[in-house]
């Protein structure tokens, strides 16, 4: 199926950016909705963000809107998340996963994941 690698994590000071990347080296993620989810610990999976296969619409977690942005790079076949302004409430496992072109679909394939710690 589907083989996506996430890549970009690690630690940053609040304030701080980083750009997640997830790559797609045998599927071509032209027929796929690709999201990045995250987990805390003791917290429930959250989705932040997602962009469709057809039209490129993305859509964001309140918690992330303004700071976080999500794109897609065709030749590169791979979709990236740069976060700004980065709090300590980011701080989370981040996964991407893809779906069948719509974000509303159920998203079948997933990553590893990828650390994101904001601490001082």
């Amino acid at each position: 199926q589907m083989q996506l690698v996430e890549s970009g994590g690690g630690l940053v000071q609040p304030g701080g950016s980083l750009r997640l990347s997830c790559a797609a080296s045998r599927f071509t993620l032209d027929f796929y909705a690709i999201a990045w989810f995250r987990q805390a610990p003791g917290k429930e999976r959250e989705r932040v963000s997602c962009i469709a296969s057809s039209d490129g619409s993305t859509s964001y977690a309140d918690s992330v809107k303004g700071r976080f942005t999500i794109s897609r790079d065709n030749a590169d076949n791979a979709v990236y998340l740069q976060m700004n302004n980065l709090k300590p409430e980011d701080t989370a496992v981040y996964y991407c996963a893809a779906a069948f072109r719509l974000c509303s679909n159920d998203f079948t394939s997933w990553g590893q994941g990828t650390q994101v710690t904001v601490s001082s």
